[in-house]
């Protein structure tokens, strides 16, 4: 058995050793330690992010979309939170008429269901500066389901988004709007889940378990999540579900204890 480093036999790479079952999970479980901490570090920065300051909105922003004339609180759809990312497809951007930005693009292919999203009250909306009809024929192209707005006025340069892409976070109050969160760059790279999604805005995944200020929303984990097809507005969670999801948390919790004794 081979226990060393060695160059593979296709082209030189340095590879890892080969090891036993045994010491590949010994290896596991010391990399699992870092792991956990990353994740637990993850939260506190989400924690704290809930905790950052807002900036209130005044600008009277407008759109053009599928439906016509939109405003910034229009993109809320009526939903508490948004989250606006700016993608590039207009003319100028490699890939134009025929694609937007090709890292762009690859983040719209990363877009997760957004039933779910909407679920927690929140709502996920692409802008760009090409004209509604690019726009809808590049949906159908690359079978993308997100709400895509067309930016008309300087949004993108007053929220840091006018020469590179991001995604902006904002929450309502009425149809008082404030901003709360930019990522870019290579924050970028993880978006695309439910969860990534979520941890950028100031409620968060509004579970129990999360470290949040006093009044805000929060229901027991789990219990909320649903088939996309499922959803439905204030319904209360499935008894049966609730059963299944309690005992598969308890399972989870003995083994998690077991391994620490």
């Amino acid at each position: 058995m081979q226990t060393s480093d060695q160059s593979d036999r296709q082209g030189g790479m340095k590879t890892p050793a080969v090891v036993s079952p045994e010491a590949w999970e010994a290896a596991r479980q010391q990399m699992l330690v870092k792991e956990k901490a990353l994740m637990r570090a993850r939260d506190a920065l989400a924690a704290e992010r809930r905790r950052m300051p807002w900036m209130a909105v005044g600008k009277a922003y407008q759109f053009d979309g599928p439906q016509g004339k939109a405003s910034l609180l229009d993109l809320f759809e009526g939903r508490r939170q948004l989250i606006v990312y700016r993608a590039f497809f207009e003319p100028g951007v490699f890939g134009w008429p025929e694609h937007a930005c090709r890292g762009c693009s690859l983040g719209a292919d990363q877009v997760a269901h957004l039933t779910h999203l909407n679920a927690r009250d929140t709502t996920l909306a692409y802008a760009s500066r090409a004209p509604q009809k690019d726009i809808e024929r590049l949906k159908a192209r690359m079978g993308w389901k997100m709400p895509w707005y067309t930016i008309t006025d300087g949004f993108d340069t007053d929220f840091g988004v006018d020469e590179w892409h991001g995604h902006n976070a904002f929450i309502r109050d009425g149809d008082k709007v404030f901003r709360t969160y930019l990522i870019n760059s290579r924050g970028d790279e993880a978006m695309g889940t439910i969860w990534s999604y979520l941890d950028i805005t100031p409620l968060g995944r509004q579970e129990t378990w999360e470290d949040s200020p006093e009044g805000y929303p929060q229901t027991p984990p789990y219990k909320w999540w649903n088939w996309h097809d499922s959803y439905a507005a204030a319904a209360s969670p499935d008894p049966k579900w609730v059963e299944v999801s309690d005992a598969g948390e308890a399972a989870f919790r003995a083994r998690d204890a077991e391994a620490k004794a």
